[in-house]
């Protein structure tokens, strides 16, 4: 397959024929959610949409204006699909949106540089590669890669790109041929027909590749190594941006870094004491937190625990409170009798609830409680507890218990 995509991959725009057009169906996710979208299979004499292959993304753009949702490649052909119909023989006008091209470009050339540099200075080999929405990885052939190695594998990289060096397509004929096969190469698919092509970066590399390249390393404007995650097993994913990505990414830290300064009142270089300090301060305040939590639930219970005449049951909502805090009334209590219904989290969203008491009252009641409250629960030894999304519901539970013991 020689596409006007893969010959020329500044090309933004082709006027070409339809050559077919059937009626078919496409599984996309639209808002969140699988759907199947009806509508053609249009193959054209030509394209400047790239399918998808070599790791990168298939292109979008539009026919005679109508958008493309997809490309992809069988055989020597590349099929678009489109919700509209086209008629077989007619000329059409191709675009492709050029932003997310130029962006697929940047990023894969980007990855054969870095794949080529990591085999000469390391020979790590690339076993894969993950275009991604923000950053992509390359997967590397090693169980380890320190930060000295990928710094200097960075410095290396974007020397390169200064050197304004040359990288250009070409096809070769004969892909049993001796130059074909001392070529590197990840494999060819099983349905390869033709010639293959080759993308060269002058003085670095020669590889068999599909994708659409910039014509020159200076037009990558610089890659960043993000850093090294662990792969699958033995392998390391080595996590990068290049070219505009980097500004988008430089312009996002520099948003983020006013807002802290801002919020910290102290400059970027102060940032990460300032964060320290609160950090420290956050976590007394919640060991304080906790103490004055566990002293309020035993009061409760002292409370409870002095009367002269306990009630048949006691409902407690608390805000702030937790697991713990509910435990700790219900172990406390010396009248274990004591129907007990207990909750805590925020006023009008999830939190955790509580049934302590008589075994009898407590598996009537518990179940039903949960319903209530939009939760779910587990009983065990007079006792019924559970996280719940209607905290608000607590009137209808408090209803339901008075009932109960008013029947």
């Amino acid at each position: 397959m020689s596409l006007a995509c893969q010959k020329d991959s500044y090309l933004r725009e082709l006027k070409c024929v339809v050559k077919s057009c059937r009626e078919a169906s496409l599984k996309q996710v639209v808002n969140g959610k699988k759907a199947e979208v009806k509508g053609y299979e249009v193959v054209l004499s030509d394209t400047v949409l790239f399918p998808e292959g070599g790791g990168q993304p298939d292109d979008r753009g539009t026919i005679n204006g109508i958008g493309v949702l997809s490309v992809v490649r069988r055989g020597l052909e590349a099929v678009h699909f489109v919700t509209s119909e086209l008629k077989c023989g007619e000329e059409v006008h191709v675009q492709v949106d050029w932003s997310r091209r130029w962006d697929n470009m940047q990023q894969h050339s980007a990855q054969h540089l870095i794949s080529a540099l990591a085999i000469s200075m390391y020979q790590f080999n690339t076993t894969a590669w993950n275009l991604g929405e923000s950053t992509s990885f390359v997967e590397l052939d090693t169980a380890e890669m320190t930060t000295e190695q990928m710094l200097a594998l960075e410095r290396s990289t974007n020397e390169k790109i200064q050197s304004n060096l040359k990288m250009f397509p070409r096809w070769i004929d004969d892909k049993e041929s001796p130059e074909a096969k001392e070529i590197r190469c990840r494999g060819l698919p099983d349905d390869h027909e033709g010639s293959i092509r080759v993308v060269t970066i002058e003085d670095v590399d020669v590889n068999l590749c599909c994708g659409t390249h910039v014509s020159s390393l200076a037009h990558l404007q610089m890659v960043k190594l993000l850093g090294v995650e662990k792969g699958k097993k033995g392998k390391v994913n080595l996590v990068f941006i290049a070219g505009d990505r980097v500004l988008r990414y430089v312009a996002g830290c520099f948003e983020r870094e006013k807002v802290f300064t801002a919020m910290l009142k102290g400059g970027p270089d102060d940032h990460v004491d300032l964060l320290q300090k609160i950090q420290n301060s956050l976590k007394v305040a919640q060991k304080n937190a906790l103490t004055l939590l566990r002293e309020s639930a035993m009061h409760e219970c002292e409370r409870l625990n002095g009367m002269s005449e306990p009630p048949a049951y006691h409902c407690l909502y608390k805000k702030e409170g937790d697991s713990e805090f509910m435990n700790i009334i219900a172990n406390n209590v010396s009248n274990k009798n004591m129907l007990l219904f207990l909750s805590c989290g925020e006023e009008r969203g999830a939190g955790l609830f509580l049934v302590s008491g008589d075994p009898g009252d407590v598996q009537l009641l518990g179940p039903k409680i949960a319903e209530l409250l939009e939760g779910r629960g587990a009983g065990k030894q007079g006792r019924y507890q559970g996280k719940c999304n209607a905290i608000q519901q607590r009137n209808k539970v408090e209803e339901l218990i008075r009932t109960h013991f008013n029947r």
